[in-house]
């Protein structure tokens, strides 16, 4: 079997000498993985960066475990960022993200946009909130939504609101602007409650039930966003 489609390239490993095994989130094929022969050539090894988008094509043989791709580039979209070292580790977790979240071969534009959208908003100035109310709309669409606008409760005291959740057993607060996402004004606090809030849910009701741990790269980027702000 043999089709072509366009991806962003999510994650890459050493297979031989000069081949590695990539992983890309596709348009029209969900996330895939396949061998890149030739990927430590000098025409095709620079571009082989997490988070460039490539078009690809893909060959299936049924005697063969792993399919081949070859990549052409259609857009070094990561390289624009390489000066900026938070950006950087962002894209490593974002793409991170996407790989542990999905599922192999399942289709899903609404990701794959999600996934334009994340470089449309990392070129603003407020990218690291929109960031993570990235994070809460890709939960959603893999069928964690945390209905965060109809499950918080409010209070004003003193003419200041605030938003939280509450169980039979802690009350959590919430920051005003995952709920109004219209804020764009943000402070450290909020923004690193926002990081603390989903980053436990996540653990809580995906990866630990599935025995999977927290990307590495989500938890370095959280860590230079928290010495850096």
């Amino acid at each position: 079997m043999y089709w072509e489609d366009k991806g962003y390239l999510l994650s890459k490993l050493k297979y031989s000498e000069n081949s590695i095994i990539a992983n890309f989130f596709t348009s029209d094929h969900g996330k895939f993985s396949g061998i890149i022969y030739g990927a430590t050539s000098k025409k095709i090894k620079g571009y082989l960066q997490i988070g460039n988008v490539f078009h690809l094509n893909c060959n299936i043989k049924n005697d063969v475990r792993i399919p081949t791709l070859k990549v052409e580039i259609i857009n070094a979209v990561t390289p624009t960022f390489f000066e900026n070292q938070k950006k950087l580790y962002c894209i490593s977790s974002a793409m991170s993200m996407i790989k542990f979240l999905t599922v192999e071969n399942q289709t899903n534009k609404k990701i794959f946009y999600l996934i334009n959208d994340f470089f449309t908003f990392l070129k603003k100035d407020n990218w690291i909130k929109n960031y993570i109310i990235w994070e809460l709309n890709l939960l959603k669409e893999i069928g964690y939504d945390l209905d965060l606008k109809n499950i918080v409760k409010k209070e004003t005291t003193d003419n200041k609101t605030t938003y939280f959740v509450q169980s039979s057993s802690q009350k959590k607060e919430v920051p005003t602007f995952l709920v109004d996402t219209k804020i764009e004004n943000v402070d450290k606090k909020d923004l690193l409650k926002g990081f603390l809030l989903l980053g436990n849910y996540l653990e809580k009701k995906i990866l630990s039930p599935n025995n999977i741990k927290i990307p590495n790269s989500r938890i370095d980027f959280l860590n230079l966003v928290n010495n850096s702000l």
